[in-house]
């Protein structure tokens, strides 16, 4: 820690140590700028000194003459070096990238020059000192461009972190990416993290490894085979490196050489990765091959591989029981498998066509089994597992070959798995025999069910494997030693179910509590029937036990279940009947008209017709001591007797604090108080007024209520849709208030949805039935609301409620 003393006052300051640790940081920080911005400059020098160098090979000229050629060639089309640099060497190559890049492709591409010659009136760009190119005030580099730094970057990494850094900063960043994730594929598909980069510190080491198993972004590539993107990670239900702070989007593609799936590029987005074009995820697929070719590299510079040479991995073959294949990949020019070579066959294969192992050995699988390539059949598992490196494995496959152009289909249980770039395929064909042995065992299993037989004369008893595991035992019991592993409550009825089989000789059933050594009780159901010589003499039983535990405890939670609902129906029908008897002594079907200052009010209310549904719609009229009139119309969510009793405390409390003389607005937000705090959390719509009969001006606020309708001169219409959420719904709120300045002649309507709702229509579109219903009647108040009410096409069962304001 420094120690200064301050000129000012002689006083000794101390200078932390955290400025120069800031000034420390700025030049670290700085200087890896100038490292990126210098190996970004080398990444373009290397694309134009390859471009020479193809000139040098076209032209058959020196190397200083190529160079003169190649800036000549870009100041004639006006574009930087480095551009007319990369599509040389896209032409030259005509390789993956040049495809993604749209290089001499008439696919829609971004235009470039021609080598040969191009007009120089095609338009100038300006080009930066690092080869970027400014077009229109906005740097950008063309597809080209980004994709042969990018490759010159991740060629000349000395591993997958230089390269993921090197595919951000050269050819996604441009794109608009944030981060980048290469992940490697392990022989059991679980994933390691070979490199990253744009993610906050620390998120590598969290992400190093990833077990098999595991729903992340790359794992839905593997599973489906391609690219794959992803609108928000966290919606799509997956986890991912950097999930924490970079939740967007993803674009995940495989990383692929060969035909194997080596690694994942896995792409991050701010937000929604967003639409590309065609030639942009071509782009995307041919950074991710290049990261497989990194991916691969780091592989054989670590350990060697695990796994069987091709010898041991055919000694393995022939020592197996079951029919077994050495598989070798069949590669295109392009480096996709497009068959399977049959290697070596063991002793034990058997062809389905009865061909021999020897006319068959060295044949591509499609060749030999062409009905294997049939969607989701033998050749798309070898394939998937040549890829991925997943074993998998089939209980039941079919294979199908052609016998005299008639097909042959076996069952067969198979299992795959990859040994390096081979497959191992081990199939076993299941007989007529087996097959049927296999369902019978499959129905016992479900069934709950094990077979018995004991030879009465040799004293001998067999068992199937189930009942091993439903008694708890490792040897089989005799039925007449039964009683002593039973209930022993139970033992009267195994007396009799024995005596029925041993000695009356004839088929019996009985059902028991069977104890086990581990002191688990189970309800068993015990079937046996005697088998009788010639002479009718008893020699053996044969028999099966049903564990039927899981049926006797559903029907004793049945029958609880019956006497719990029996009881809870009791309950409710109570708790209506409360809950009906308070809606009726608050809110009668039909109140006194209020008549003061010229203004009539009316109020019509029609309860809920299914008893169950009382629901909690409420209204109040009523002069203040202000002289003031109060208005209100409110509905409770919900219906029973907690609705009942919110409607009466929320209605209650509104005509206490409308006598403080405060607005509609603050009357809503101490009412939102008491919703929220005083009433275990009920939650209501609500329309308050004030009318003021000196101005006949109605103040007026919504919490969350459909709009009151006004009805003047034969037209009506919707009062404006006021801000106020429902009361309730937050701890403070606060309300619009709305005025509206009454006519002699007014008529204004506040209502509850249960007057106008409909299943199945747009509750805006019911509103306007009562628009249109209260501009067609001309009668007085009271007849308007009896006409409403009976007109009204509400078919949601629930309380309906409307107060007429009428001005004489």
């Amino acid at each position: 820690m420094d120690i200064r003393e301050d000129p000012a006052d002689g006083r000794v300051a101390r200078v932390s140590e955290a400025s120069a640790l800031r000034r420390m940081a700025a030049t670290v920080e700085r200087l890896s700028a100038e490292l990126r911005r210098t190996r970004a400059a080398a990444d373009g020098r290397a694309v134009v000194e390859l471009a020479r160098g193809v000139l040098v090979e076209r032209l058959r000229c020196g190397p200083a003459q190529a160079a003169r050629q190649l800036a000549a060639l870009a100041e004639r089309a006006g574009v930087a070096e480095l551009e007319l640099a990369a599509d040389i060497v896209g032409r030259a190559a005509q390789d993956r990238l040049a495809d993604a890049a749209g290089d001499g492709r008439g696919d829609g591409a971004e235009r470039r020059p021609d080598t040969a010659g191009a007009a120089a009136g095609e338009g100038r760009r300006v080009v930066g000192g690092d080869g970027r190119v400014a077009s229109a005030g906005e740097e950008t580099w063309s597809a080209s461009v980004r994709l042969r730094v990018a490759e010159s970057a991740v060629l000349g990494a000395g591993d997958c972190q230089a390269v993921a850094e090197a595919v951000l900063g050269h050819a996604l960043g441009p794109l608009g990416a944030v981060a980048v994730a290469v992940w490697a594929v392990g022989a059991d598909s679980s994933l390691s993290l070979a490199g990253a980069a744009g993610f906050a510190v620390g998120e590598a080491g969290r992400w190093r490894y990833v077990p098999p198993g595991v729903p992340t972004a790359a794992r839905r590539a593997l599973t489906e085979r391609g690219t794959v993107r992803i609108e928000d990670l966290a919606g799509a239900g997956l986890v991912s490196i950097g999930d924490r702070h970079l939740p967007g989007g993803r674009v995940v593609a495989l990383a692929a050489a060969g035909g194997r799936v080596l690694g994942v590029l896995e792409i991050c987005w701010p937000g929604p990765p967003p639409r590309r074009p065609p030639s942009v995820v071509r782009q995307v697929e041919a950074l991710a091959e290049l990261c497989a070719h990194a991916v691969e590299s780091d592989a054989l510079a670590g350990p060697a591989p695990h796994g069987p040479s091709l010898v041991e991995l055919v000694d393995l073959a022939d020592g197996l029981l079951d029919p077994a294949l050495v598989l070798l990949p069949e590669t295109a020019g392009d480096g996709r498998v497009v068959d399977f070579r049959l290697h070596h066959l063991n002793a034990h294969f058997k062809d389905l066509a009865g061909r021999s192992r020897a006319s068959l050995t060295g044949a591509r699988l499609l060749e030999a089994y062409p009905l294997a390539a049939t969607g989701g059949g033998l050749f798309d598992a070898v394939e998937r597992v040549h890829a991925t490196g997943e074993p998998f494995r089939a209980e039941r496959m079919a294979l199908t070959v052609q016998v005299d152009d008639v097909p042959l289909t076996v069952t067969a249980s198979a299992g795959l798995s990859r040994h390096g770039d081979r497959v191992l395929l081990v199939w076993r064909p299941l007989d007529e025999t087996a097959l049927l042995a296999d369902l019978l065992q499959h129905a016992q299993r479900l069934g709950r069910i094990g077979g018995f037989e004991e030879d009465v004369t040799k004293g001998l008893v067999t068992w199937n494997s189930s009942l091993y595991a439903l008694h708890g035992l490792a040897t089989p019991v005799p039925l007449a030693e039964l009683p002593a592993h039973a209930h022993p409550d139970d033992a009267a009825a195994l007396h009799g179910f024995l005596r029925t089989v041993l000695h009356h000789r004839k088929p019996a059933s009985t059902a028991f509590r069977l104890r086990r050594p581990d002191e688990i009780t189970r309800h068993i159901r015990v079937i046996a029937e005697p088998v009788l010589d010639p002479d009718g003499r008893l020699v053996a039983v044969r028999g099966a036990y049903q564990d039927a535990s899981a049926q006797h405890w559903t029907e004793v939670a049945l029958s609880a279940t019956r006497d719990q609902l029996a009881h809870s129906e009791r309950l409710a029908a109570e708790q209506n009947r409360l809950a009906l008897q308070l809606q009726q002594a608050i809110m009668p079907p039909a109140q006194r008209t209020v008549d003061a200052f010229d203004l009539r009010i009316s109020v019509r209310y029609r309860p809920a017709e299914i008893e169950h549904l009382v629901g909690g719609d409420w209204y109040d009229a009523a002069v203040l001591p202000s002289e003031r009139v109060l208005v209100s119309v409110g509905d409770i969510t919900g219906h029973g007797i907690k609705s009942a009793t919110g409607m009466v405390v929320l209605r209650n409390a509104l005509r206490g604090l409308a006598a403080t003389g405060a607005g509609p607005g603050q009357l809503l937000t101490w009412l939102n108080l008491v919703a929220h705090h005083l009433a275990d959390h009920l939650f209501a719509t609500a329309v308050c007024g004030l009318y003021d009969p000196d101005t006949r001006v109605l103040r007026w606020a919504r919490a969350g209520h459909l709009p009151p309708v006004l009805v003047r001169g034969g037209r009506a219409s919707t009062l404006p849709m006021l801000r106020g959420v429902m009361l309730g719904a937050l701890a403070e709120a606060e309300y619009e208030e709305g005025r509206v300045e009454l006519r002699p002649g007014d008529t204004l309507l506040l209502y509850t949805d249960g007057l106008v709702e409909r299943r199945n229509v747009d509750l805006d579109d019911c509103v306007r039935w009562l628009v249109t219903a209260s501009e067609a009647f001309t009668g007085s108040l009271e007849r308007r609301l009896d006409d409403l009410l009976a007109r009204s096409e509400s078919d949601t069962d629930d309380d309906a409620c409307i107060v007429g304001l009428h001005l004489g």
